[in-house]
């Protein structure tokens, strides 16, 4: 074993990988950073498909300093995870998924820009392969990231450049006890406590592959894991940030990405003993984290299926939820001296117990196959000095019409 520190240790949690996991090797050894310049910790779960045998073939006869650690199935990534990042000595760690694959400038790429940004995370151009992929957060490479404007906070699976120093400093590691959404908690804390974030956005770093044969693990789990999830990466946020702007930009994450989703038109098909559980489980989240700062950094049918819940509203919700389902546009309603937009769905302008508020446009929209802008924020001044100029507008062309002379 080599006595200098690497600059990466590529950690791989493998479980019933074949046959992936033989190009996710092979890319690791396709890598334009020299060999000696990483080390791979393997750790297999407990396959019983040819995984652990694989792994230590590989390991027997490749250049890149590898070890394989073989363990009983832990239920889940978290385990085989901190495992590696145990044993990990690289200054940076990068846990890859042994159904994925990388880029052959993935490392070299990121470690450059971690160290000439000085940055405790990068973040490398994700591309799927047979399933969907992040995509918004790819526009642009960026040395340093704001985590509050910026679309980094969408992107919170592991598949990142950590530096190692900034998770031992932190104790950094996954929480075995979440069955999902354990790397969304683990990298929104790198977020939040280390030195900033960088992004590769002008190269494929890291290739996200869609298993065929349905053991991908985010298949998998019933809807309480899903708001144990939320729950938690709510807590972690809530922990680390005051109330106010900056809570409300990170809080989108987990309600839109993980909440809502638990409330989209597949409710219509749930029984209703499902549908009571899923609100009582919801309650406590609104009833802690929801503010209207929140609300604003919404869609409207995103708001306002969250103001039903809110207020327990199983009915209104159910209604909003089959006019979605049936593919219906809401009409555009602009009311008031201020130009507010207003989407009509179900229940807008009746006396069921939701505000106008809840259906007001805050972001821009597509309708129709029209995009609807949000109106210009205009204050009372503004308005007034508008009525005044139109007043003055008509004075001066009444003064200019010429008087008829009296026969």
């Amino acid at each position: 074993m080599s006595t200098s520190a690497p600059d990466v240790s590529v950690v791989i949690g493998a479980y019933e990988a074949m046959p992936y996991l033989i190009r996710c090797l092979e890319s690791v050894e396709a890598q334009t950073l020299p060999a000696g310049r990483m080390e791979i910790i393997a750790v297999d779960d407990g396959s019983k498909d040819g995984t652990g045998e694989y792994l230590d073939e590989f390991a027997a006869r490749t250049a890149i300093e590898t070890r394989v650690v073989h363990q009983e199935n832990s239920g889940g990534p978290s385990g085989p995870r901190n495992v590696g990042l145990g044993l990990a000595r690289g200054r940076y760690v990068f846990f890859l998924d042994a159904d994925d694959y990388f880029g052959e400038e993935a490392l070299e790429r990121l470690v450059a820009m971690g160290d000439r940004a000085g940055t405790d995370v990068v973040l490398g151009k994700v591309v799927g392969v047979n399933r969907g992929a992040p995509k918004s957060m790819w526009k642009e490479t960026v040395e340093r990231a704001d985590l509050f404007s910026s679309r980094i906070k969408f992107t919170l699976s592991a598949q990142k450049l950590f530096r190692r120093e900034m998770l031992v400093r932190l104790g950094l590691t996954f929480d075995e006890g979440l069955k999902t959404g354990e790397d969304a908690l683990f990298t929104m804390e790198a977020y939040l406590r280390g030195n900033g974030v960088s992004v590769v956005a002008d190269y494929t770093c890291y290739y996200l592959v869609g298993r065929d044969d349905g053991k991908h693990v985010t298949r998998s789990g019933s809807h309480r894991l899903r708001f144990d999830s939320a729950r938690a990466l709510a807590e972690l946020i809530a922990a680390q940030l005051p109330p106010g702007p900056e809570r409300d930009d990170l809080m989108v994450r987990p309600f839109v990405i993980t909440l809502l989703p638990q409330f989209g038109p597949s409710l219509l098909r749930q029984s209703e003993a499902v549908r009571r559980e899923k609100m009582e489980l919801a309650t406590p989240l609104l009833k802690a984290y929801w503010s209207a700062g929140l609300g604003r950094r919404l869609k409207v049918h995103e708001r306002l299926r969250l103001a039903c819940m809110a207020r327990g509203r199983l009915d209104l919700l159910l209604d909003v939820l089959r006019f979605m389902a049936d593919k219906h546009e809401p009409e555009v309603v602009r009311k008031g001296l201020r130009g507010r937009v207003y989407l009509a769905y179900p229940h807008f302008g009746e006396d069921a117990g939701l505000p106008d508020s809840a259906y007001e446009l805050t972001v821009r929209e597509w309708v129709g196959g029209k995009r609807i802008e949000v109106p210009k924020k205009q204050t009372v001044t503004s308005i007034t000095r508008r009525l005044v100029r139109k007043a003055g507008r008509a004075a001066r062309s009444a003064r200019r019409i010429p008087h008829r002379a009296h026969n």
